[in-house]
């Protein structure tokens, strides 16, 4: 205790004399610029804030969701095995990719020195399903079980054809890493819903593949740190370092928190660094979690047949099922953004098993979470979000041959789905060619689903502004537009 005022004294001692140091400087630059004492207005100046953010702190608008899940399939899951069914593809299987279709789109390094490109039946059947009739990969089967309650979009594109550049266009904005993620967006807008938990909550799969996923995507970029996404992991402590030490208890711990807080208030105090406090806040969040988090990944209050209904890996920390059904848990406490990624749908090679093994990881859990949030009236209010960053080729990537066949990546169409908060449920929205190649109605671009998703929260998503370096930022970054006709 002595040796923390001792602290608390010596730094006040050190703000003194840095103040004295900072307050004949000043007197020094006034006699250079030709004056006997420097104005008000140059001191304002010089002491000035770069920008003037503020939050949003409530929407512009009535919003119909209170908050999201993303389910990010990592990899680019092909449209033509899961949700855009075309018999033609099937029909002309092994022949030259008409030269009309293949255009001037942008090929990926992969396939740059490939001479043929024969088209690639899918590896999937497919059969309509709900009240629409919509057409649904066999390798679906759970899917095709809520979707009525989707809005399957069939014409999203992008403008990025390899992973990492496609994933943080798709999360952040921009191709490159160093801007603020979607989560971090509306935490920094909109604030938290529980003071308990982050609002913005990071989880990843084990299990699904190779493919890295970097922490980039849900980085806060220019925004104050405090807004960065926070990873749950898989194990016995889902959130590092937030456990006290072995022999200090709680008490303990919130004498040496008050003590660090006094101590970055008087660094605050002189500085005015927002990064202090983040900081702060940090500290406060990761003692208020000592007793909310446990809680959260408690299992034993599940009845058995929602456990079964997300599937036999929901139990297993780490897996997908598991993982949705922490998002349900989340959801129910009010965290406002919660993203999941599952690697594995990057099928160069052996696709027909590549993506089986990835519909059976994620099929049950992704429909169950939907019906599961349904049932609890909470699907009303949340905006659930399935899609990966690009799709895949129409043709074969490499040599096509009896039992086995690849897809490149494929950015000019892809398909995704959303279901609640305000989304039109039971709708197919775009269509492309005969081939999966092209679009030919209604497109949608990233920036107009990320417009859409904020329009949703009851955000304007030209409105909402960050100024950094001089420059205001927004996550549709130049572009963008709300697609009405998808809103319930």
């Amino acid at each position: 205790m002595d040796e923390l005022q001792e602290m608390l004294y010596a730094q006040k001692r050190r703000n003194f004399l840095k103040g004295s140091v900072l307050g004949l400087g000043g007197l020094a630059l006034g006699s250079l610029l030709g004056c006997n004492s420097p104005s008000k207005e140059l001191l304002k100046h010089l002491t000035a804030s770069p920008d003037e953010n503020q939050p949003l702190g409530k929407p512009n608008f009535v919003p119909t969701a209170k908050r999201v899940i993303y389910l990010f399939q990592s990899g680019g899951p092909s449209q033509m095995e899961l949700f855009d069914y075309k018999p033609r593809l099937n029909q002309m299987h092994g022949q030259e990719i008409p030269a009309s279709v293949l255009g001037g789109n942008r090929l990926s390094g992969m396939v740059s020195n490939q001479s043929s490109f024969p088209l690639a039946g899918s590896a999937a059947t497919f059969s309509r399903q709900g009240s629409n009739g919509t057409y649904i990969s066999d390798l679906l089967p759970h899917t095709a079980g809520i979707v009525d309650d989707i809005c399957l979009v069939k014409s999203m594109y992008t403008e990025q054809i390899n992973h990492e550049p496609a994933v943080i266009f798709t999360q952040t904005g921009n191709q490159l890493s160093g801007r603020p993620s979607i989560g971090s967006w509306l935490s920094y807008g909109l604030g938290s819903l529980n003071q308990n938990l982050p609002s913005f909550i990071v989880m990843i799969s084990k299990g699904g593949g190779d493919q890295p996923i970097s922490s980039s995507a849900w980085s806060n970029g220019f925004l104050p740190s405090y807004h960065q996404g926070v990873q749950f992991m898989s194990g016995k402590d889902p959130v590092l370092y937030l456990s006290s030490p072995e022999g200090v208890d709680q008490m303990d711990r919130r004498h040496a928190l008050d003590y660090i807080k006094q101590l970055n208030l008087l660094q605050n105090e002189k500085w005015h660094d927002p990064e202090i406090d983040s900081r702060i806040n940090q500290y406060e969040m990761a003692y208020r979690m000592q007793m909310a988090v446990p809680e959260i990944t408690n299992l034993s209050d599940e009845p058995q047949h929602i456990l079964d209904m997300y599937g036999p890996d929901v139990k297993i920390p780490g897996t997908f099922a598991y993982n949705c059904l922490m998002a349900r848990r989340l959801a129910e406490k009010d965290v406002r953004f919660v993203q999941l990624y599952h690697l594995g749908w990057d099928h160069h090679g052996k696709l027909a098993s590549g993506i089986k093994k990835a519909t059976e990881q994620t099929d049950q859990a992704s429909a169950a979470l939907v019906k599961d949030l349904k049932q609890r009236g909470l699907l009303d209010d949340t905006l659930v979000v399935w899609g990966g960053e690009f799709g895949r080729t129409s043709f074969c990537q490499g040599k096509l041959t009896p039992d086995d066949f690849g897809r490149d990546h494929h950015a000019t169409c892809y398909s995704m789905w959303m279901a609640g908060g305000g989304i039109k449920s039971g709708l197919v929205y775009g269509e492309t060619d005969d081939f999966s190649y092209n679009i030919v109605k209604d497109p949608m671009h990233v920036h107009d689903f990320q417009a859409t998703m904020l329009y949703t929260l009851g955000i304007d998503h030209e409105k909402f502004t960050f100024k950094s370096q001089g420059r205001r930022y927004r996550l549709t970054d130049v572009s963008g537009k709300v697609i009405q006709s998808i809103l319930a």
